[in-house]
């Protein structure tokens, strides 16, 4: 759904997201709804600053959101609380769902999420009750093994009750595909004759092993060279410690273009300057709304610093390479990169973008309201022929995640506290932990333990604190509180390891472990203890 219609929602459903420190184009409609009568209700197992403002907050286990989403389905489903026409019409494979739902009754969901059954219960019946039923899902519900199978299981929901037949119902991930790419002209694969086998491609999530392992084995041949831009992965990459002793290989070459001195670019063997929003020109589209936007350079690049692109023409201009393509100007790679041609930009191209700086997306106010989504059929999809080809589960499915006592219940045996590390209100993942009035407001590092945690660990409020697993450890402040969920701790993140005190964060403990679908970062599946220092 678009996002400024969320503003005329009856309900709606903060899944896994902390808009209030992430999105707050987003909690302003939220706000508006919530004033005209609607009720806010946040699914996390942290007791967000979002969830704070809300009407009610289920505290699950971290997760554990698959379970919860089959469970209301069953609740839907036994309880008849469906739109049939829009099933018959718009969606394929609802008895296969219905059979894997029957599987998830109340009383077990409440069991894999630690909530109470009634809860499930009214949540279902509420969501089954409102017409103009919205959820806003965010990254935070994806970082699992079973983060896939989770989001599928959810945005199957708004089609079980017809929610998308309201321009208020439905709900939102990412509204980044409604901008249509023109992912040939920016990739140019007829450059790569092997595409998409070659040139190989390293997930960074597990970018701490592919630098430390000597060739092949799932990586290819030994990396001898990285440049990195628009990225830190010293700090944010997961598994920290082998991702720094990957960087720190002396036969490694590395070259980082940056504005600041990052952890990443303290590894660098040649560090260039890169020019920041402000000197460069840019086309934005939005992962929020239905906006595409110019980004005009306000003022010329300082000192030596040149766009990212500048650099790598230079390198091929060294490199003595004569593909004009390697060349193009910035202006021509931004008027190229979108498919103008589509009916979502009537009456917008590039010139027309530049002279008024942004355009908003010809969509429609309820584009799934008839059907209309993008799948092969057109349809809602509960079964996927096309996972199922892949050999994965064509249904939606409850995956405990690898580090739980489900998953490795040896493992939860010595490591027995979830941790999720979410970003501080003050820092946007690690964007501006470099910036000293936004560090000195979040203080030091901190952790939220719940008091029955704490206790049992003789740990008091404002205790120096030791969080470590296998793979390594952190320090922090504790602080004890019952905004953590019992069995859980969250160390809001992401500090830079060097402006820690003991120069190393929460991405210590997290693991290279990928998620069920998307090849997808595992940081809130992460077992750990705690002690005091």
């Amino acid at each position: 759904m678009l996002t400024e219609f969320f503003a005329e929602s009856e309900l709606i459903l903060i899944w896994g997201s902390n808009p209030i420190a992430s999105n707050l184009h987003f909690w302003t409609r939220a706000q508006e709804a919530k004033r005209r009568g609607a009720r806010l209700i946040a699914i996390d197992p942290y007791r967000s600053l979002t969830a704070e403002k809300c009407h009610q907050h289920i505290a699950l286990r971290p997760g554990t959101d698959g379970a919860l989403a089959l469970g209301m389905m069953n609740v839907l489903i036994t309880e008849d609380l469906l739109d049939h026409a829009y099933i018959a019409d718009h969606t394929l494979g609802f008895e296969q769902l219905k059979a894997r739902a029957l599987t998830y009754p109340p009383a077990r969901v409440a069991q894999i999420c630690g909530i109470d059954e009634q809860t499930i219960i009214d949540l279902a019946r509420l969501y089954g009750a409102t017409r103009k039923a919205a959820i806003r899902m965010n990254y935070g519900l994806q970082r699992v093994r079973g983060g896939g199978n989770a989001v599928r299981a959810i945005a199957c929901l708004p089609s079980l009750t017809g929610a998308w037949r309201e321009r208020a119902g439905g709900a939102l991930l990412s509204s980044s595909g409604w901008t249509p790419v023109n992912s040939h002209a920016l990739q140019r694969p007829d450059l790569m004759p092997g595409w998409p086998s070659q040139p190989r491609v390293i997930n960074m999530n597990a970018i701490g092993d592919a630098l430390l392992h000597p060739g092949d084995a799932g990586f290819g041949p030994k990396i001898e060279a990285v440049i990195v831009y628009n990225s830190n992965p010293v700090a944010v990459a997961p598994d920290s410690a082998r991702v720094a002793a990957g960087f720190a290989r002396e036969d490694l070459f590395t070259i980082v273009l940056e504005h600041f001195q990052t952890d990443t670019a303290d590894y660098a063997d040649l560090l260039l300057p890169a020019t920041t929003q402000l000197e460069h020109l840019d086309l934005h589209k939005s992962y929020g709304h239905t906006h595409v936007m110019v980004n005009l350079p306000a003022i010329e690049p300082v000192g030596d610093a040149g766009p990212n692109t500048e650099i790598f023409r230079g390198i091929a201009r060294h490199m003595n390479l004569q593909e004009p393509a390697l060349f193009e100007s910035d202006e021509s790679v931004a008027a190229n990169a979108l498919r103008w041609d589509d009916p979502v930009f009537e009456g917008v191209d590039w010139e027309s973008l530049k002279r008024t700086g942004w355009a908003k997306l010809n969509l429609l106010d309820a584009p799934f309201a008839n059907g209309g989504f993008r799948t092969p059929s057109g349809k809602c999809e509960f079964f996927s022929e096309r996972l199922a080809q892949q050999g994965l589960d064509p249904i939606p499915d409850y995956l405990p995640p690898h580090e739980s006592a489900d998953g490795d219940p040896e493992l939860a045996a010595r490591y027995p506290l979830a941790m999720i590390s979410p970003p501080a209100r003050n820092f946007l993942n690690s964007t501006f932990v470099n910036v000293e009035s936004l560090r000195s407001t979040e203080g030091e590092p901190h952790i939220d333990i719940h008091p029955s945690d704490a206790a049992q660990r003789q740990v008091l409020d404002g205790d120096l604190v030791r969080i470590f697993n296998d793979r390594g450890s952190m320090q922090a402040r504790a602080r004890v509180t019952d905004r953590a969920r019992e069995g859980l701790v969250v160390g809001l993140s992401i500090w830079w390891k060097k402006l820690a005190p003991d120069g190393c964060n929460a991405n210590q403990v997290t693991s290279q472990a990928l998620t069920d679908l998307g090849g997808s970062a595992t940081f809130y599946d992460c077992l750990v203890e705690v002690e005091r220092v």
